[in-house]
């Protein structure tokens, strides 16, 4: 059975294991894994940290610029996928403030909630056709109920003269 090309097990990267020699161990090149080094980087800098606060920003700078890989630590890049921090309501968005360009969608609400309130304020003034309209139509309704009640105050005194001259005879 033996070394042949079998169908069993085949010989992949993942499982060798790396022993570090001594000489390694001594000078510090051992091929510890980079997370297990910045572990260890970071316990032995917690104590400087906390006598000096200044050398804490310097790491954080390190830090930050291991994390990029590639490409992304040189571009600045601002993904529009990318899931914002907090929805804001158009309402309550600071239109006055300037903002740092807007999605179109997000002008676009903006604009349509400034509209609304400009809209409403001149609706209250009067001053829009549908405003117009709408006064005209009460004016027309009022005038229409004051003839009515001056018809009927008519018939009431009429009927009331009837019961009056009824009552003579």
């Amino acid at each position: 059975m033996g070394s042949g090309a079998g169908r069993g097990r085949k010989g992949g990267p993942t499982g060798r294991r790396h022993f570090s020699t001594i000489e390694e161990m001594k000078s510090g090149t051992s091929s510890e894994p980079k997370w297990k080094q910045r572990r260890n980087r970071d316990q032995e800098d917690d104590p400087e940290e906390e006598g000096e606060e200044g050398s804490s920003e310097e790491e954080s700078e390190e830090e930050e610029e291991e994390k990029h890989k590639g490409v992304a630590g040189l571009i600045a890049v601002e993904n529009p996928n990318a899931p914002r921090k907090a929805a804001v309501k158009v309402s309550q968005a600071d239109t006055s403030a300037p903002t740092t360009q807007l999605s179109r969608r997000e002008r676009e609400e903006i604009e349509k909630e400034r509209s609304k309130e400009r809209y409403m304020k001149l609706q209250e003034q009067g001053k829009t056709e549908q405003s117009k309209k709408d006064l005209e139509r009460l004016a027309l309704i009022r005038q229409q109920r004051e003839e009515a009640a001056k018809k009927k105050e008519e018939e009431r005194l009429a009927k009331e003269a009837k019961k009056l001259e009824a009552r003579k005879r």
